[in-house]
């Protein structure tokens, strides 16, 4: 077995031969400073070397943007010269930065069903990467607001799935205040419309969900304290399990 790459914690620290075979997208990155650091006009020209060259000068251009809006620069970029059907190019590529280009390419393709994006990014929402894990999650989420209730529908099997990371996809892409995004208007006012993801979840035996779970709550309890109490009481009540006391003890550590 493997043993994991331990990376380096600050970009300073990052040795050059490593640094030169990030940008060439030989090797994925092991830790966010890693994933930070790499040029991505240098990642793009070594992942797609028929991209324009206009594209790449687009890229250098915007280095020192932040890095969300750069992913979604290129993987916009991306769409305009693959399509859709091109996906599969950077959605297996061994640098986990180009598969995160791939979910952005995902996320801004137009006229795509809800059922086909979820398809598309099934995979990278079950990359073994945790920054592709983020990042396939991000771009989806102007197309959940756009429709809560049939998102919701959509991502109901995703809960019940083998993995847990398919499982804390379907939260975390839901979550009504989140992370680097923007909120979703209609799951801060009424959160229990979330219910049908978070109740088979509430003993969850995996820690990575149970925390995607709580997270989920605690920012529902910002706008809704009293239902996510009401909402843990009733699940301490009906399930007394480890898990389900880890979830609540979390979800409301911001209710006073």
């Amino acid at each position: 077995m493997t043993t994991p790459r331990k990376g380096a914690s600050k970009r300073a620290d990052i040795p050059a031969d490593v640094l030169a075979k990030l940008n060439g997208g030989e090797l994925e990155s092991a830790t966010l400073a890693e994933g930070l650091a790499i040029d991505f006009a240098a990642l793009l020209a070594a992942t797609v070397p028929d991209v324009p060259a206009d594209a790449v000068r687009l890229v250098r251009e915007a280095a020192t943007q932040g890095v969300t809006r750069r992913m979604e620069l290129v993987g916009g970029l991306l769409l305009a010269h693959l399509g859709v059907d091109g996906v599969a190019r950077v959605a297996t590529h061994s640098s986990d930065t180009a598969r995160g280009w791939a979910c952005y390419l995902i996320g801004l393709a137009p006229k795509l069903k809800l059922k086909d994006r979820l398809a598309l990014i099934r995979p990278l929402a079950d990359d073994p990467h945790f920054g592709v894990r983020e990042w396939a999650w991000l771009p989806m989420r102007s197309h959940i607001a756009a429709n809560v209730g049939h998102a919701i529908k959509a991502l109901t099997p995703w809960v019940a799935d083998t993995s847990p990371n398919v499982r804390r996809f379907a939260v975390e892409v839901t979550r009504p205040r989140g992370v680097w995004t923007n909120h979703i208007a209609q799951l801060k006012q009424n959160p229990a419309l979330g219910l049908p993801l978070l109740e088979p979840l509430k003993a969850d035996l995996e820690a990575y969900v149970q925390t995607s779970v709580a997270n989920w709550l605690n920012d529902a309890a910002k706008s809704e304290p009293e239902w996510v109490t009401a909402l843990c009481k009733r699940w301490r009540d009906e399930k007394n399990h480890p898990a389900t006391e880890r979830i609540c003890r979390r979800a409301l550590r911001s209710v006073k």
